[in-house]
């Protein structure tokens, strides 16, 4: 009976490991492509605001995303405030990807992030300009490094 409960918690804790590991994996996946999204919605403040008020941050979160993102990870983890935390704002990026685009396609990430609309890929000419723009960014970028 020991041993039972021993190695459910060896695997409890395991899992655990394994789902707090991957979100430091994601931030340098991501990252490059996060940071080209950056400059082209906020050019990198994190205390920017739109024009219409609506959306803020860093990645220029609305609160509708921050309650999708709750929604996603079933508890209340993000808080209004938390759009003006860059960090913070990463992990909602990341959450919102792993949720709706969980193979990780760039191009999708990016049509995704500046619509919201899931069929996004199918309805590309809403997106194309923002697209360019982003992977415009992502390209300058890269040939920096």
């Amino acid at each position: 009976m020991k041993r039972l409960l021993f190695l459910a918690l060896l695997t409890t804790s395991l899992m655990v490991t394994a789902k707090s590991e991957p979100k430091v994996d994601l931030q340098k996946k991501w990252g490059a492509v996060i940071n080209a999204i950056a400059m082209v919605e906020s050019q990198g403040q994190p205390n920017a605001v739109s024009k219409n008020g609506l959306y803020v941050g860093y990645l220029q979160i609305s609160e509708i995303l921050v309650r999708e993102c709750n929604r996603i990870v079933g508890y209340k983890k993000y808080t209004y405030a938390d759009r003006y935390d860059k960090q913070k704002s990463i992990d909602m990026f990341i959450d919102y990807q792993e949720h709706y685009n969980p193979d990780g396609n760039m191009e999708r990430a990016i049509r995704l992030w500046n619509s919201g609309d899931l069929k996004c890929m199918t309805r590309k000419a809403r997106t194309e300009g923002y697209y360019q723009r982003v992977m415009s960014k992502y390209n300058s970028t890269a040939a920096l490094q």
